[in-house]
């Protein structure tokens, strides 16, 4: 099989970052094609020297031109290789204890997982698929069969959408994929929490996955606080932080959607009658707090992520040292900042310098008592760092 596949050919010495298994091509490294692959083709990567370097998905369009699927030539990629990925993915989240029945989880974490481009969220009886490279593209009708397979959802359901699939030259796309259209509010129970999903218009895949173990991490320091969830979309934090023993929590969120799905979930967990709900941009409002004298014993920033690519980075950096700047200012003294930045761009130690530049600027000292990072169902491949993106710092702020 290997011989009859289009082959793309590396620039002498541009092989290193493969033969240290990295998963991605990029286009500066390719010396030529050879062979006529289109979008989503499985094609062999081979070094100037003809070695055999892996086999990949080709995709003429984006600037990562190729993502390895294999480094192993005797693997062939089709419906059994797919099976085997998808299987030990799903067994590795059947381990960390996360497919109760009423659960949600991600089961398959894209180049982590060895599928590039391949996003699948589990709620409950519903799967959710993002498809966000050629290759996951080209093989979607096969992974969606075997997903039906695998895991006998009631309904796999479509978000491809966002900014990556843009990147490699494919429309964004919605819908229902197989099986039953999924409900407009679907409850499920993540950390014993009652969680409510839009699937087919939430945020991502309807929900943000990455923060559920962080929110009981951030919740062991609300006992007796007042709360300040900013970017509270809907209320993860606050309800983890009133179900821990905060005595009340002021949320705000720039969408009145997502605020009007937090004031159920907070009725379905018995807290509602302890939250103030604010719809509201959230530095503007986090403006309005400082200047009114507020302080609160725990604030939470978990904005969305401000920083799309490497152009925007000190732009981005900017945004986040504004919003910890107020974040601090609105800490009580002996209090906590729990915050966070899920920007790839913005690795761990630029993220505790900006934290740190923002408490010189607001007159504040604060101690890190945790640092805090993304689940084990979105696991971080040694080979890919770039699957690292979520960071938290726990601060003691006087």
């Amino acid at each position: 099989m290997a011989a009859s596949l289009p082959k793309l050919w590396l620039k002498q010495g541009r092989e290193k970052s493969l033969l240290r298994r990295h998963p991605w091509v990029f286009s500066g490294a390719i010396e030529r094609v050879e062979g006529s692959p289109a979008p989503g083709d499985t094609i062999d990567i081979v070094a100037s020297s003809g070695e055999f370097l892996g086999r990949a998905a080709y995709s003429p369009a984006s600037q990562i031109r190729a993502r390895l699927w294999t480094f192993h030539a005797e693997e062939a990629v089709g419906a059994a290789f797919l099976r085997r990925r998808l299987e030990r993915a799903i067994e590795s989240r059947r381990r960390l204890g996360l497919l109760d029945a009423d659960a949600a989880c991600r089961l398959v974490f894209s180049e982590s997982d060895g599928l590039p481009g391949l996003i699948v969220d589990r709620y409950a009886d519903f799967l959710v698929c993002q498809f966000l490279s050629s290759g996951a593209e080209t093989w979607a009708p096969t992974l969606v069969e075997l997903l039906g397979e695998l895991c006998a959802p009631l309904g796999i359901y479509e978000r491809s959408e966002g900014s990556g699939r843009n990147k490699e030259g494919l429309a964004p796309r919605r819908g229902v994929l197989s099986g039953a259209e999924p409900p407009r509010e679907l409850e499920v129970v993540v950390s014993g929490l009652k969680l409510v999903i839009d699937i087919a218009n939430g945020q991502k895949t309807g929900a943000y996955l990455d923060q559920q173990r962080n929110r009981k991490r951030v919740a062991a320091h609300a006992q007796g606080a007042e709360v300040l969830d900013a970017f509270a979309y809907t209320g993860g934090f606050s309800i983890a932080s009133l179900r821990a023993g905060a005595i009340a929590a002021t949320l705000i969120d720039s969408s009145a959607d997502a605020v009007a799905l937090a004031e159920r979930e907070a009725v379905r967990n018995g807290v509602a009658e302890r939250c103030e709900f604010v719809v509201a941009n959230v530095f503007d409002e986090l403006r309005t707090l400082r200047e009114a004298g507020r302080q609160f014993g725990l604030v939470v920033l978990d904005p969305p992520k401000f920083v799309h690519s490497a152009e925007q980075l000190a732009s981005g950096s900017r945004g986040y040292k504004d919003i910890n700047l107020l974040g601090l200012q609105l800490v009580r003294a002996g209090g906590v900042l729990a915050t966070f930045s899920c920007s790839g761009h913005v690795d761990a130690a630029l993220f505790q310098k900006i934290v740190a530049g923002a408490a010189v600027d607001s007159g504040r000292t604060a101690q890190i008592l945790e640092r805090l990072s993304q689940p084990g169902d979105h696991p971080i491949a040694t080979e890919f760092p770039e699957s690292e993106y979520l960071k938290g710092l726990i601060l003691r702020v006087h």
